[in-house]
């Protein structure tokens, strides 16, 4: 079922109303009507996740005073059958009307928030559906609390209807947060789309600048698919006092900043590469994706084993495109570059989870980190960065620099998405790599991707005549292995590292480190060395030597003896090979956009 946007909200069955009574108390009114029922009940029924954030929120959780009334305004019965559906009698009724009231003080771009200043409405924590409707339009009309002016959302507006808006499906409703309130609204255009940016907290932004930016961005981005598949799209930005994260959308994006930071060089590039990232996804995952991440299923998890290329590939490609719109040096890309490289190489977890069981494991490891993560899991935003980065220079190395990631993600986005309009499977993208490399994949495949095997980088790096070096090589230090902070005055461990001597002789997590060697612990500085009393204790050893650890375990007393093991972390940079070929720096210009 479709409709245009002029036509009648009549000519919907289901219609929304959201108010704000007590915005200062941080709830959201919801008025849903329902029409053409014709059943004996209806299961109303509240999502328990958002998509692009892999995690079971149980929104229903902040639903209070659901009731249910007839047209006439008599009440109808209802029970709750599950933790997030609630089956209303209809006694006959074909029209009712629910209420009920979201309460909404989680400011994220996943998370709904309302207070006196404004209002975000994360869509599936705040607007339910009914069983087996979800592929029918509806309406959302905002009621502005007071002194509330805007309404900034990428939901088309219906025409000759104040602050209402058309969702031609619950999947689009879903993916269209909402932005309420005074927020400071610029627009600029780009690849003949307009773009909207809706700035709310304040902030040392300068318009023209970020527009300028902005700009780039998205042309640069639109080159690799060859279509911008939109009309207008909307950037929501909360710039609040720690600010971070972003969420992907269809036609927008939500994005978290510090308010302050738009000053800041190092604060302005690290925002525009999250502008990068974010609309990115407007083609991976968004439309070129998994076949698991759409149509959605609601009530529960929907897994892939594709993370690395919907997340990862998009955490590669967001420091490319800076880099390729000029506002990144290639020096300062390659910076970028071995910090990703760094942080997984030096991450234990690395050689303990292949990067698709990451992706799988997503729901319940990835949001739900604790003290051993980094020594059982992998993060597969940069796992799969750094292997976007691995299959891009196979591919421009095996063409001699005639094709590469690109190629496969536009052939992918015109072969899924445009022409058979579906999710592509784990071996269709395979497929299309080595079809684009012209070669087996196996290796890639099954060591890193399937596999945790350590990654040869200077056989990939090396079709651009570059290698990667260890300045940590040869290098023998001490290592305790233990992180640590003071907790209520005391020195307190917060991770072990996974084979470190810590690891090896049984400290813990918790453990009250009172003295090493006899000599009392504080973490204070040296100011000369900069180097912690903890530290001290242990670089002053030698490797293999022992140090007496006095520690305080859930308030007994008890000595550790640790033999002291080799710091065995690396420190990665990317230099130049020497006896560089012309077919590598054909490679190099083609990759570094040189």
């Amino acid at each position: 079922m479709s409709l245009t946007l002029d036509e009648s909200t009549a000519a919907t069955k289901i219609n929304f109303e959201v108010s704000f009574s007590e915005p200062q108390a941080h709830y959201i009114d919801v008025e849903m009507s329902i029409a053409d029922l014709g059943r004996d009940f209806v299961d109303i029924k509240m999502p328990v996740w958002a998509p692009g954030s892999y995690l079971v929120r149980e929104f229903a959780k902040n639903v209070e005073g659901f009731s249910a009334a007839d047209s006439k305004g008599n009440t109808l019965g209802f029970k709750k059958t599950n933790k997030n559906t609630w089956r209303v009698s209809l006694n006959n009724k074909s029209e009712i009307k629910v209420n009920y009231r979201v309460y909404a003080f989680e400011l994220s771009v996943r998370t709904s928030f309302v207070d006196a200043s404004h209002a975000f409405l994360s869509p599936t924590g705040v607007f339910m559906y009914v069983d087996g409707m979800i592929k029918e339009p509806s309406t959302v009309k905002i009621r502005l609390a007071k002194n509330w002016a805007k309404v900034s959302t990428g939901l088309e507006p219906v025409k000759g209807k104040e602050n209402t808006f058309l969702a031609p499906d619950f999947d689009i409703l879903y993916d269209s947060p909402l932005e309420v309130g005074n927020q400071d609204v610029f627009e600029f255009t780009a690849a003949g789309v307009r773009h909207e940016v809706a700035m709310y907290g304040g902030g040392n932004y300068d318009k023209a600048r970020l527009s300028a930016d902005m700009a780039k961005i998205v042309e640069t981005e639109t080159a690799v698919f060859g279509e911008n598949p939109n009309k207008h799209y909307v950037f929501i930005v909360h710039n609040t006092s720690t600010g971070g994260g972003g969420l992907e959308h269809l036609n927008s994006t939500v994005l978290g900043a510090r308010r302050l930071s738009y000053a800041d060089e190092a604060g302005y590039k690290g925002f525009l590469g999250l502008v990068a990232h974010e609309y990115f996804h407007l083609w991976n995952v968004k439309r070129l994706r998994p076949q698991a991440l759409g149509p959605f299923n609601y009530d529960q998890e929907n897994y892939t084993t594709d993370l690395w290329i919907s997340e990862g590939f998009t955490a590669y490609y967001d420091n490319l495109m800076l880099r390729r719109a000029g506002l990144y040096t290639p020096e300062k890309y390659l910076d970028v570059v071995n910090a990703d490289i760094n942080t997984v190489e030096n991450q234990p977890g690395n050689r303990v989870q292949p990067v698709s069981e990451a992706s799988f494991d997503a729901w319940i490891k990835y949001y739900r980190p604790h003290e051993n993560s980094r020594n059982s899991t992998i993060s597969y935003y940069d796992k799969g960065a750094v292997l976007a980065m691995v299959l891009d220079l196979e591919i421009l190395g095996s063409t001699k620099g005639k094709k590469g990631l690109d190629d496969v993600m536009k052939a992918m986005y015109d072969e899924y998405y445009k022409k058979q309009k579906r999710g592509f499977t784990d071996a269709e993208f395979r497929a299309m790599a080595e079809k684009v490399a012209g070669k087996s994949l196996d290796k890639i495949y099954n060591d890193y991707v399937n596999g945790t095997q350590p990654i040869s980088f200077n056989n990939y790096l090396g079709h651009a005549g570059l290698a990667l070096v260890d300045d940590n090589k040869g290098r023998v230090q001490p290592f305790l292995g233990a992180a640590t902070v003071i907790k209520d005055g005391k020195v307190t461990v917060t991770a072990v590292a996974r084979g470190s001597s810590a690891w090896n002789y049984g400290l813990n997590v918790n453990d009250e480190i009172i003295a090493i060697d006899n000599n009392r612990i504080t973490l204070a500085v040296d100011p000369n060395t900069k180097i912690s009393d903890l530290d001290r204790s242990v670089v002053t050893k030698k490797v293999g030597e022992k140090i007496q650890v006095l520690i305080s375990r859930d308030g007994l007393i008890q000595t550790l003896d640790i033999q002291l093991s080799a710091n065995n972390s690396f420190r990665y940079r990317i230099a130049e090979s020497e006896d560089v070929t012309e077919d590598q720096m054909l490679v190099r210009r083609r990759w570094l956009h040189l």
